[in-house]
């Protein structure tokens, strides 16, 4: 029954595969809700992230986040000529000897925009303490965008300091910059963007957080999550023909229950091709606490209709074009039936592989040259270390994968970027741990249990 599912979704596949030149250590498409590997094979960390185009490139930048708090390391810088394949630039804001970004401190969201006035590059961010009770909006400044950013300390207006978390920002069409912060709230920025000029909008989204915007044929789109913390949950959006209002509710950009295909919203990114362009959502897959290792991002293109924005469908893998059209991209992968070989207690059926045995091992061998996995995730689903090595027993790949989802969906979990042709070995390791957190209302979130489900792994 498995292979023949397997078989004729490739059949399927096939038919409707884009052709693109493969290059070996590269991927072919933006694939969401997987871990991404940057130039070294390190996992691609940045978070609550915004992307920023300068000259050819695009500049991705986030929380460099860790697998054990939720203090701030770092912000991180990658650059990509494609936005499928990045290179990690610098560490451009590591984490201060004292003060707002000092040891113990949050730093969250950070937001980068090009000075129109100065050519500067400023660089926005939520600091606070670890228990949340001392929000500041700080920033920091560079002369060249992948460059080592100098802390400024808190962005003022009328000399008093900004006590909000939740981040975003915005810069239109006339080059006037935008922050934007949980419950809806628009400050205009002042003409060198170092401090705040005025309070535009204020209280318009009760109850929203991670802000982002985006301006499609002069209406703009303002985007917000719930508070569930690191949960996913049903995002929303606000439209309007000014960005001072009024603001319309709208309602959900994804189907209901989707929880915004398992993620929260933190930017949108103005895909500029020709004459058309394509606006694409940034969201984040949370995975508190491996949030380095397992956390993972969802991007999506956004269908714009009107005064409508939508994201009706998920697609797993898709690329666009120097037109600005884009297109799911489908993999021709065979599923690796025999030789599979398991160590420790694990539930095989037709349809699946199952355990929560702490260091139960399940190893799959395949000759090719890129691997994907298959699951189904539920909320008693924990964390997987995955090993990838060559026929030389040399780790390729070493990183953890997030199982969990609040309602069971099957799910692509990891695809490898493409490799030498070789004899490779693909080991998942049950960890029996599970992510699981609270938030400062004390509502508990996350998995039950330790549970690893794969449903297939594929090959080519």
């Amino acid at each position: 029954m498995k292979a023949k599912f397997i078989v004729t979704t490739i059949l399927g596949t096939f038919l409707m595969s884009i052709t693109i030149l493969a290059q070996e250590g590269k991927y072919e498409s933006i694939n969401s809700g997987v871990v991404w590997f940057d130039q070294n094979n390190n996992t691609v960390s940045a978070h609550g992230a915004c992307i920023v185009k300068e000259g050819e490139l695009y500049y991705l930048f986030g929380e460099f986040k860790s697998d054990t708090a939720n203090a701030f390391v770092g912000f991180a810088c990658y650059s990509s000529s494609d936005l499928i394949n990045w290179k990690f630039e610098n560490t451009v804001l590591p984490r201060q000897k004292n003060g707002l970004l000092g040891p113990d401190r949050v730093g969250e969201r950070p937001k980068v925009m090009k000075c129109p006035a100065t050519g500067e590059f400023i660089m926005y961010m939520h600091c606070d303490d670890l228990k949340y009770n001392d929000p500041h909006v700080g920033y920091a400044t560079c002369k060249t965008i992948n460059g080592n950013y100098e802390f400024q300390g808190s962005i003022l207006q009328d000399g008093s300091y900004i006590r909000k978390w939740d981040l975003g920002s915005f810069q239109d069409s006339d080059g006037k910059g935008y922050l934007l912060t949980h419950e809806g709230f628009i400050y205009e920025l002042s003409t060198d963007y170092k401090s705040v000029k005025r309070l535009v909008v204020s209280d318009v989204a009760k109850g929203g957080e991670s802000p982002a915007m985006f301006k499609s044929n002069g209406l703009y789109f303002w985007l917000f999550s719930n508070k569930t913390s690191w949960e996913r949950n049903d995002n929303y959006y606000l439209t309007a023909h000014s960005i001072e209002g009024p603001w319309i509710h709208r309602g959900l950009f994804a189907p209901e229950g989707s929880l915004t295909w398992n993620s929260q919203c933190s930017f949108v990114l103005p895909i500029i091709t020709g004459n058309d362009t394509l606006n694409m959502y940034m969201g984040d897959r949370w995975s508190f606490p491996k949030q380095n290792s397992a956390a993972t991002y969802v991007w999506q293109p956004i269908t714009v209709k009107g005064d409508e924005m939508s994201i009706p469908q998920f697609y797993e893998s898709w690329n666009f074009d120097k037109n600005g059209s884009w297109f799911p991209v489908n993999y021709n992968f065979r599923l690796i039936e025999n030789n599979v070989k398991t160590q420790g207690k694990w539930d095989i059926t037709d349809d699946m592989f199952r355990s929560n045995e702490k260091g139960a091992i399940i190893t799959f061998s395949f000759t090719g040259e890129q691997i994907s996995m298959r699951s189904k995730s539920n909320n008693t689903s924990g964390y997987a270390r995955v090993i990838l090595k060559n026929s030389k027993d040399q780790e390729v790949i070493n990183t953890v994968v997030d199982f969990y989802c609040k309602n069971e969906t099957p799910e692509l979990k990891f695809i490898s970027p493409l490799l030498n042709p070789d004899n490779y070995t693909f080991s998942v390791e049950v960890l029996g741990e599970h992510p699981f957190w609270s938030d400062k209302r004390v509502n508990h979130y996350g998995s039950t249990d330790n549970y690893i489900i794969i449903t297939n792994v594929l090959y080519r």
